[in-house]
């Protein structure tokens, strides 16, 4: 062989070598998990690929695996690190290729969906002051994870609409999860590492709250609301106008339903009746109001009779914990509240005590891993949990944001347009449920579920 064909052979002869010894350490890897790691980027780098072809293709890849696969069984925050986050940084990647094309409208929502990030990011700098660098190293993660969803929304409002992932495609990606969340609760599988502990005690057993594939049981109800809002959305509208048939509607809603029965969330329930409450008033003048309400009744307890057929006990357990809530929710506040109420005249004692620091905050959230306080605590308020973490300007913007996306989306739904009028609608009715649930939980941690949200609320909102 020639000195020139031997040398346009090296690089050949070095992938062939680089290759095997490749395919070696995987097959030698002592581990499973180790295992898929190593073969990891020969399934990473093809979809890399074929996501940037098309750069908007990074939305459906992240929602996809975001709904519908569990976290990495790996040591890393609360749950361990998720495979979205890659297709996140493909997001990225493709906004910088097609930065000339985007159209980014910093409309009525974008302003303080801009302001909230950044009041976040401004706040680390605090919580390594009052909770240490670890801590504010943690802070500056689910900065970021709220951002994520931010960043989706700004990549949607300016991208194509057909380029986008169709609602359809979304809407069976989320019957997948809550379906896999009713299978692993009747089979009671065992969760991975990471996630919350959850249960319900009844005289046959003790069981695991329905989670799914999300770190606790509230957001799964919680994104159940979501899509049940949906589905009631579109049986008030032609069909022509809803962008999923009737029949995927109507298969879906038992589906929701009986997972968020199953998480056990009384917060989500509520959320429920407010949107339902919302989407009845807006139809006001064009719907029978007591034949509305009679059908919605009708539904609603066809529904709990087929959960409580196949779950009898849990349903039972379910109905009579929402029923005892009613009945106390004045005389027995502490009770019905689940100790919440300690942790809010906490979080006011403090507040009191503290005018200065809380008009700055400690940092975004500390309060669940800081000492600052003198022990760690739950909030379970998104708006005294921001006012404590994030100042007077992180509530400010919080509420400045709950109002943009009410008012713009009460716009959308008044449009001509099909698709943003349905949304905006959709949006309307869940974030004045959404407003609500506030009280009782932070919802801005759900970043898995967060950018589905924001993904529709830029379909309705976009120019």
């Amino acid at each position: 062989m020639s000195s020139a064909a031997l040398s346009r052979s090296r690089p050949s002869l070095a992938l062939i070598v680089g290759f095997g010894a490749w395919a070696a350490a995987i097959a030698v890897a002592p581990t499973f998990t180790t295992k898929a790691l190593l073969a990891a980027p020969a399934l990473a780098l093809p979809l890399a690929g074929w996501c940037l072809a098309a750069p908007a293709r990074w939305i459906t890849l992240f929602l996809a695996t975001a709904l519908l696969l569990p976290p990495l069984p790996v040591a890393i925050g609360d749950s361990g690190p998720h495979l979205c986050l890659i297709f996140a940084a493909l997001g990225v990647w493709a906004g910088a290729l097609q930065a000339r094309e985007l159209r980014v409208a910093m409309n009525g929502v974008g302003w303080p969906l801009l302001l909230l990030t950044c009041v976040m990011v401004m706040s680390v700098g605090l919580a390594a002051i009052y909770s240490g660098p670890e801590i504010a190293a943690g802070s500056m993660a689910r900065a970021g994870l709220f951002g994520v969803g931010v960043y989706l929304f700004f990549f949607a409002a300016g991208t194509p609409e057909h380029r986008l992932l169709s609602l359809g495609r979304l809407y069976a990606f989320a019957v997948a999860a809550a379906l896999f969340a009713c299978v692993d609760f009747y089979f009671q599988f065992p969760a991975p590492a990471g996630y919350g502990p959850q249960f319900v005690w009844m005289d046959s057993g003790v069981f695991r709250r329905a989670q799914g594939l999300f770190y606790e049981a509230s957001t799964l109800g919680n994104f159940c609301v979501f899509f049940l809002v949906m589905i009631a959305v579109a049986l008030t509208r032609p069909r022509t106008e809803v962008p999923v048939s009737r029949t995927a509607l109507l298969a879906g809603g038992p589906v929701f339903f009986a997972a968020m029965v199953m998480s056990y969330s009384r917060a989500s329930a509520v959320g429920l009746a407010v949107a339902l409450g919302v989407l009845v008033w807006w139809h006001r003048s064009r719907l029978r109001l007591g034949r509305t309400l009679l059908w919605s009744g009708g539904t609603a307890a066809s529904l709990a009779l087929l959960v409580w057929k196949i779950f009898p006990d849990f349903a039972a357990m379910y109905w009579l914990r929402l029923a005892r809530s009613a009945e106390f929710v004045a005389s027995g506040t502490e009770s019905v509240l689940s100790g919440r109420v300690e942790s809010w005249r906490t979080l006011v004692a403090w507040i009191g005590a503290n005018p200065l620091q809380v008009l700055v905050g400690i940092g975004y959230k500390t309060l669940p891993y800081s000492e600052h306080l003198g022990t760690p605590l739950v909030a379970d308020n998104m708006y005294l949990s921001l006012l404590v973490e994030t100042g007077v300007p992180g509530l400010g913007a919080l509420l400045w944001l709950n109002w943009a996306i009410l008012r713009e989306a009460a716009r959308a739904a008044r449009s001509l347009h099909s698709t943003r009028a349905f949304c905006g609608l959709w949006m309307l009715c869940f974030w004045s449920g959404e407003i609500v649930q506030m009280t009782s939980g932070d919802l801005l941690t759900y970043w898995r579920v967060l950018p589905v949200y924001f993904f529709v609320l830029a379909l309705a909102v976009r120019g």
